[in-house]
């Protein structure tokens, strides 16, 4: 069953995402060439743990860091470590925040310096996915609209939608129902209803849609090792428009170059 929160749970919620947006732009000061993924998680904790607040990832089944850093063919769950960012990669981020017991969840991937004309389009495809995936999330849709929206935009475009991957409810737990994939018929599954949240997260690859786990039993890698990119937000079904906790990720331009 679908969770449906209170208005008194969304504000719990919203704080929460509060925190995870404030997290995002800690991490982003230092998101540039030659900083370690390991000194950007190091990061993400202080910030969480200073304003009280629990790394949702760290110790989740064993996942070792309090954020994930993808690199270019990597997917997601990256483990941050000793590997040094360099200009012209492509750097998934991806937090989880929990705040007095209630959880929100974002990634965004950066562009560090100058990319490749493809590797902007992926951006920008994947971006775009996310927001016409986002404006499905209205009462009497259906959670396949989420997915198909999201699918027919990107595949649209030339690339690929990961599918042994999903997105997911969210709230009292990092992972609550309905899983979301990101492809599917249109007008199938639960009726969405107020109330109602999502971590909504296109993984979009520039080449086929099939992914590897690597030997740290964690890290997802693109089976072509063809770059790959990844985005979300945690999102609301109210009444009318969908509410975006995490939409403060947003004052920064997807495409903004570090470095």
């Amino acid at each position: 069953m679908i969770p449906i929160r209170s208005k008194k749970e969304i504000e719990c919620l919203r704080k929460s995402a509060e925190l995870l947006v404030k997290t995002f732009r800690a991490v982003e000061k230092y998101l540039k060439s030659g900083v370690s993924t390991e000194e950007l998680d190091a990061i993400a904790y202080e910030t969480i743990v200073g304003e009280k607040g629990i790394p949702a990832f760290k110790g989740y089944n064993g996942y070792p860091a309090s954020i994930c850093v993808s690199i270019n063919e990597e997917v997601v769950h990256g483990i941050p470590g000793k590997r040094k960012i360099k200009e012209g990669e492509l750097i998934g981020v991806d937090i989880g925040v929990n705040l007095n017991g209630w959880f929100t969840d974002a990634a965004r991937t950066y562009a560090i310096g100058p990319l490749s004309p493809e590797k902007e389009r992926l951006l920008q495809v994947t971006h775009e996915a996310l927001f016409l995936g986002i404006r499905q999330c209205r009462p009497k849709n259906r959670l396949s609209d989420i997915s198909h929206a999201i699918q027919n935009h990107v595949e649209s475009h030339g690339f690929s939608v990961v599918r042994s991957l999903v997105g997911h409810g969210i709230g009292r737990a990092m992972h609550e129902e309905p899983q979301i994939p990101n492809y599917g018929l249109p007008h199938q599954g639960p009726e969405l209803k107020p109330g109602m949240v999502f971590a909504i997260e296109p993984m979009v690859n520039m080449g086929t849609h099939e992914v590897r786990i690597l030997d740290d039993g964690w890290t997802v890698v693109t089976a072509d090792r063809f770059p790959s990119a990844h985005f979300e937000h945690t999102v609301v079904v109210t009444e009318d428009e969908p509410m975006v906790l995490t939409q403060g990720l947003e004052a920064q331009p997807y495409w903004k170059k570090n470095g």
